[in-house]
């Protein structure tokens, strides 16, 4: 008989299947460092989830330090109008066909959570705010990017208007497509996140999010959401569609 001595210690080629299989999730593009490989190496996977819970874990400690050095006054690139790419990309968990037609008359965005004033706001209501524009990179995390044209009110200031607590950890959102995504307070009062309406010089179209999307330029872009229907402000961990799929929750850009 052959003696049991115990789980076999493996080399990083051994499990190369595994890492493709989470690569195709899209984890490691974020949440995959050179310490996380060290770590795998000796890594026992007689259970087969011993990989993602590496992963995971390093996932969260990539979320920490990116929080500690993200810097709320350093700007992301922007650029000339020339350099806008045409056609932007459509991008979302469906095709452009399935994108959600919202009735611009009849919506109101919703507020809870963390707010003083949770009154609903019209689209107009939202016009009449202060509105600024940029000319930034929206960067996937498919590996691609393209340069857009966005405007719409400063998220600082609409936050403000509200009576939001910028003291809070977080600000969620819910989407007319079922998304949902979540971002740190730090970055909600970042000086280009954006609570966008248009896309170049008119209200965005369905597939870039109507009646509006978060537009945040120093983080990937499915930390942009679109067709905004709720935005909440909260101390609890909300997650997020894709995060809770185990992509890194910070994704600074």
């Amino acid at each position: 008989m052959t003696q049991d001595t115990g789980p076999k210690r493996i080399s990083l080629s051994d499990i190369a299947p595994e890492i493709k299989r989470i690569e195709r999730r899209m984890f490691l593009r974020q949440g995959l460092s050179l310490g996380a490989l060290t770590m795998l190496t000796g890594c026992n996977l007689a259970d087969g989830d011993a990989v993602d819970r590496v992963l995971l874990a390093m996932s969260k400690w990539n979320d920490k330090i990116q929080a500690a050095i993200f810097s709320p006054n350093r700007l992301a690139p922007t650029y000339s109008e020339s350099e806008i790419t045409k056609p932007f990309p459509f991008n979302a968990f469906y095709s452009e066909a399935e994108a959600p037609i919202v009735d611009g008359a009849s919506f109101r965005l919703q507020l809870s959570g963390l707010i003083s004033d949770k009154r609903p706001w019209t689209i107009e209501q939202l016009r009449a705010l202060p509105q600024a524009t940029q000319v930034t990179r929206h960067i996937c995390v498919e590996g691609w990017s393209a340069i857009g044209k966005w405007g719409g009110v400063p998220f600082r200031t609409f936050l403000e208007r509200v009576g939001a607590d910028t003291t809070a950890k977080y600000v969620g959102f819910k989407c007319a497509d079922k998304y949902y995504s979540s971002i740190d307070m730090p970055t909600a009062l970042h000086p280009q996140t954006l609570l966008a309406l248009d896309y170049g010089d008119a209200a965005l179209p369905a597939k870039y999010g109507y009646p509006m999307k978060l537009r945040v330029p120093t983080k990937l872009g499915f930390k942009n959401p679109k067709h905004i229907a709720e935005i909440f402000v909260t101390n609890d961990y909300p997650g997020g569609y894709w995060e809770d799929q185990g992509y890194n929750w910070f994704s600074g850009s």
